[in-house]
């Protein structure tokens, strides 16, 4: 979790930004020639297979300008209308610092400590655990926090949360993840299109009402538009997939670096340790697609084990914690009791534990971190560098 480590993490987001922008042009015209190819079958029942091949590359050619007009202006509109698209799955909305005064101002006070931009600050009225960054720049940077994280949450672990939220923006995951999901998406939309088609359609492969002189000759030709369907339908698989692909191959540090970021401004590895146990296994957002609940906190949406996990596991995120950052695990953790005070954070006491005035306090001076006076200038390493 050394600086250089992180700095070498913000360069590689930046790269491969760069380079899943590109790759959504490529897969764009991919799909392209897979639909030219259809067309030309459905036109064309009788050709061999070179001449479908021949075909569809002219027809990518006259198609190249409006394929590449048409995947500009999606780029475009996901630039300035994701954040709509996200609160309307999600039912996100803003909130003022009269709203909701305690998490803005736990905000806020992180951001000052930093010198970082206050990002906005949306609620998703769901009993879910969760937190998300998203944006793209500056001006449209923003933290959304769930009902049940705020009841659940105290101030500590809040405050973690949105830690590690904050880290997210500053080391350019949010916006990895954002063009990630655009990608995704243009090509899951297309690729489903083509095959509600194909699936829906009566293609008429083996020319029909062949004469039986020109038999032979037909099933040649018939076997060549066979093909090329099949080739086709592989081409528009084979671009899903890689658009599915992009989004598991991001890497999975970002979220170990994240929760570095968030003890490194508070000064809390148990705040954080403790608000990743709560979350564990209660975040998952109703109604909330697969590529929103990748930008969450934790994403218990799994499948093949770890193999398709977008996050690392909860115990993988607390052991680093505790190896790296001295923080104590305390094991699975309940919820708060009911009567817990959701405004202030303070939990009820759980059955078991220590009054909140029995527990240890953190090895810091107040809820932000040390002061210069207890913490000596260059002696803390973290996802900002030293200081």
């Amino acid at each position: 979790m050394a600086a250089y480590g992180l700095y070498t993490h913000i360069a590689s987001n930046k790269f491969r930004s760069m380079l899943l922008l590109g790759g959504l042009f490529l897969l764009v015209y991919v799909m392209v020639f897979a639909g030219a190819l259809l067309a030309e079958v459905a036109l064309n029942s009788n050709r061999p297979f070179d001449a479908y091949i021949t075909l569809a590359g002219r027809d990518l050619i006259k198609a190249f300008p409006f394929a590449t007009i048409g995947a500009a202006v999606w780029i475009v509109i996901a630039y300035f209308f994701h954040q709509n698209i996200i609160d309307a799955v999600t039912g996100g909305h803003d909130v003022t610092r009269q709203e909701q005064p305690r998490l803005y101002n736990l905000l806020e006070n992180l951001c000052i400590s930093r010198g970082i931009p206050m990002p906005k600050l949306k609620i998703v009225d769901s009993p879910a655990l969760n937190a998300f960054a998203t944006g793209l720049n500056r001006s449209q940077y923003a933290i959304s926090v769930t009902t049940g994280l705020m009841k659940a949450l105290s101030d500590r672990e809040m405050e973690a949360v949105l830690g590690h939220e904050l880290t997210h923006i500053r080391n350019g995951d949010v916006q990895l993840l954002v063009i990630a999901v655009v990608i995704a998406g243009v090509i899951g939309f297309f690729a489903e299109l083509f095959f509600r088609i194909f699936f829906n359609s009566n293609w008429s492969l083996g020319g029909g009402g062949r004469s039986s002189s020109s038999s032979s000759d037909g099933d040649k030709k018939g076997g060549g538009a066979f093909a090329i369907v099949l080739l086709a339908i592989a081409l528009i698989g084979v671009a899903w997939g890689l658009s599915l692909v992009v989004r598991f191959a991001l890497s999975r540090s970002r979220e170990l670096l994240a929760d570095a970021g968030s003890v490194e401004l508070t000064k809390d590895p148990d705040a954080m340790i403790s608000a990743l146990r709560k979350i564990e296994g209660r975040g998952e957002l109703l109604g909330a697609t697969s590529a929103v609940m990748e930008m969450c906190i934790d994403n218990p949406r799994e499948g093949f084990a770890d193999l398709f996990a977008t996050h690392p596991s909860v115990d993988s995120r607390v052991k680093a914690l505790v190896k790296y950052a001295g923080g104590h695990d305390p094991g699975p953790m309940p919820l708060p009791l009911p009567g817990g005070d959701a405004e202030t954070g303070q939990d009820a006491p759980q059955s078991g534990e220590p009054s909140p005035e029995a527990r240890p306090e953190p090895p810091h001076t107040g809820p932000w971190g040390s002061s210069p006076q207890s913490t000596p200038a260059g002696s803390i390493l973290g996802p900002w560098g030293r200081r």
